[in-house]
Parts: C-alpha cells; sequence; structure tokens
C-alpha cells in the first residue's frame, strides 16, 4: 500500500511541459466544470426562448435570450480552456499559440452573434411594418452586405493579433484589389445594383414590370439577379445591372389603370339615341363599385361608322380584376345597345356603278 502510494505521488509531481501532473488534473477537471456547465445553462436558456420571444419583453433582453440560444459549444470550449489554464505554466511560445487559438473561437463566435444580431433586427422591423413587399425585397441584400463587413473586420482583427501588418496588408490589397475589381467588374456590378434595388426600391416582391421585352411578376431580387414569373409560365432571369440600365415600367404601384376604348356606331341611328350613348356609357361605368368615370365623347366621324370613345379607370389595377370588370361594362354596353336599338357599325365600302 505505501508503495502505491509512493508511485501515484511519484506519478503527481512528474513534470509534464512545465506543470505537474496533478496541476494538469485540476486544470482538466476545472475546464470539464466549466464547459459542462455552461452548456447546461445554455439548453436551459434555448428552452425557454419561446417564453421570452413574444413582445412583452424588451428588445435587450429577448436579444440576449437569441444570441445565447445561438452560441457555439467551442466558445464554451475556448472559455473553459482559457479558465482551466489560469493555474499552469508555459512557455512563452505555447502561451502564445494557446491564447491566439482561444481569440479565433471567441473572434468566430463574436462574428456568429453579429451577424444574427442583424437578422434578429431586420426581423423585428419586418414584424413591426407586417406584410411589407419592399422591406421583404431588400432583407436579404441588407443582410448579406452586413455580415460581409461584419466578418471583413473580424478577418482584419484576427490576422493583427497573429502579427500580421495589417497597414502593409490592406496596401497590398488595394493595389490587387484594382486587379480583382476589374477582372469581377460584372459582379461587382450586379452587386452594387442589388444595393442600389434595395435602398431606392423602383419595385419590390410582387410587382408587374415590363422590362424592355420582357414582362411578369418580381418573384425573387437576389445579389446578382432579379428573377420573374411571366404570364406564360417561364421565369425569366436578368441581371440587376442591366435592369437598372433599361427602362422599367412598374404596373404594381399604379393606384387605378385606365381603360380607353371606341365604339363604332351606324350613320342610320337616329340623332336622339346618338345624343343618349354618352350618357348611356357613363350610366353603366358609374354602376360599377370599382370603377370611375373619365369622359365619353362622339370623337370621329368616320369613313362607314360613327366613332364614340369612352375613358375610364379601374381602382384595382391587377390583371383579373380588371378584365372582370371591362368583361360587366362590355356586356352591359351590349345589352343596352340591343335594348335600344343601336347598332354596332363594322367596316363597310359601297361602291356605285354608274351606267
Amino acid at each position: 500500500m505505501a508503495d502505491f502510494l509512493t508511485h501515484t505521488l511519484g506519478l503527481s509531481e512528474r513534470i509534464y511541459y512545465g506543470n505537474s501532473l496533478a496541476d494538469w488534473l485540476i486544470a482538466g477537471a476545472v475546464s470539464a466544470a466549466v464547459w459542462s456547465g455552461l452548456s447546461i445553462l445554455r439548453r436551459f436558456i434555448a428552452s425557454r426562448y419561446k417564453r421570452y420571444s413574444n413582445g412583452t419583453h424588451s428588445t435587450p433582453i429577448r436579444l440576449i435570450v437569441y444570441l445565447l440560444g445561438y452560441t457555439k459549444q467551442f466558445l464554451f470550449l475556448a472559455i473553459a480552456i482559457y479558465v482551466g489554464q489560469e493555474n499552469l505554466v508555459f512557455s512563452p511560445k505555447l502561451q502564445h499559440i494557446i491564447s491566439n487559438s482561444l481569440l479565433t473561437l471567441i473572434l468566430l463566435q463574436a462574428g456568429l452573434w453579429a451577424g444574427r444580431s442583424v437578422r434578429f433586427y431586420l426581423e423585428i422591423k419586418e414584424m413591426e411594418r407586417g406584410p411589407d413587399r419592399v422591406f421583404a425585397g431588400s432583407l436579404d441584400i441588407i443582410n448579406f452586405v452586413a455580415r460581409m463587413l461584419i466578418w471583413s473586420i473580424l478577418i482584419l482583427v484576427a490576422l493583427d493579433n497573429f502579427g500580421v501588418n495589417i497597414t502593409a496588408l490592406l496596401a497590398g490589397l488595394g493595389v490587387g484589389g484594382v486587379a480583382v475589381a476589374l477582372a469581377l467588374q460584372n459582379v461587382l456590378g450586379d452587386l452594387f445594383a442589388s444595393l442600389s434595388i434595395a435602398l431606392d426600391k423602383p419595385f419590390v416582391v410582387g410587382d408587374s414590370l415590363n422590362i424592355d421585352t420582357y414582362t411578369g411578376w418580381v418573384e425573387h431580387i437576389g445579389i446578382k439577379t432579379t428573377r420573374l414569373r411571366s404570364e406564360s409560365g417561364e421565369q425569366i432571369i436578368l441581371s440587376n445591372a442591366d435592369i437598372l440600365r433599361s427602362r422599367v415600367r412598374n404596373y404594381g404601384r399604379m393606384p387605378e389603370q385606365r381603360v380607353l376604348m371606341t365604339l363604332r356606331v351606324t350613320y342610320t341611328t337616329p340623332g336622339e339615341k346618338l345624343q343618349a350613348i354618352p350618357k348611356l356609357l357613363e350610366g353603366i361605368v358609374r354602376a360599377q363599385a370599382n370603377a370611375r368615370f373619365d369622359r365619353c365623347h362622339l370623337k370621329t366621324l368616320g369613313e362607314s361608322s360613327l366613332l364614340f370613345e369612352l375613358s375610364y379607370f379601374v381602382q384595382q389595377p391587377k390583371l383579373n380584376p380588371l378584365m372582370d370588370l371591362q368583361q360587366v361594362v362590355n356586356f352591359q354596353i351590349i345589352a343596352d345597345f340591343q335594348r335600344l336599338g343601336i347598332e354596332f357599325a363594322y367596316p363597310t365600302q359601297r361602291v356605285v356603278l354608274e351606267q
């Protein structure tokens, strides 16, 4: 028994990398305890995240709970190692390697936290605005740019900590960046075009656009391209830079759409019936709930008919409601003309033969 204790004490006093085995065991036990405690705390908070995710709690508390729920295990490992090695002695070189490794893990988690914070803020704004198509279209672009800036800063901080000369690196990147920008000018042009679309908002998801020869509804606004769904069903993919260089007609922001139609009536129609046609058409349009009458006139004395021009506005400019209302108006015009005995004219030509 005495020999066993002597052997055990001898092992505990052996030196490994400048520390005794007992010190290593104590550091390992402390690290394991810290890591286990943090993991249990994270599970506890994550299980109760839904309780704090509603609007009854303040935004900072919700953000803290949200970020703790998305904390990764490697951060707990870094904290556990840092706490455990406090009572250990290492050579300056080894201490520098350990410190840099732990800092890298912490910066990695900080980048994830910062990205999640931006996402959390954008989601809150989206809920506050409700079904805002403008914000929905620019959400991914803003999130992408914010994450790119966050990770760029963190990478520079990590390189500076590893002893890299950031000033010289930035100068070198400035020279090389010109060459990269020239090589990737189309990609960068689309990226900046997407930022312009997100900030200026010439159109949003759901708008009906006419771009040069293409027409469709906006399905997605991405970093490089915008996708339209045409009336025939196929998807049209257009470069963001090309869109900004084009003439875009946005039908999605029309409060109302004008309908201009021409009716041809025969010359044999009696005068009193001709004079009644404008009032008749005005009454038909005004009877529709979503229509606004503009004007109706005998516009032209044509070669073979009298041309009446009717103008009115539909206050639901989407295609199906527009066509439905226009159809109701057309049917009513036909019915009233038949009731009054007014004949529609069609192109005719009268030929007179002389003997």
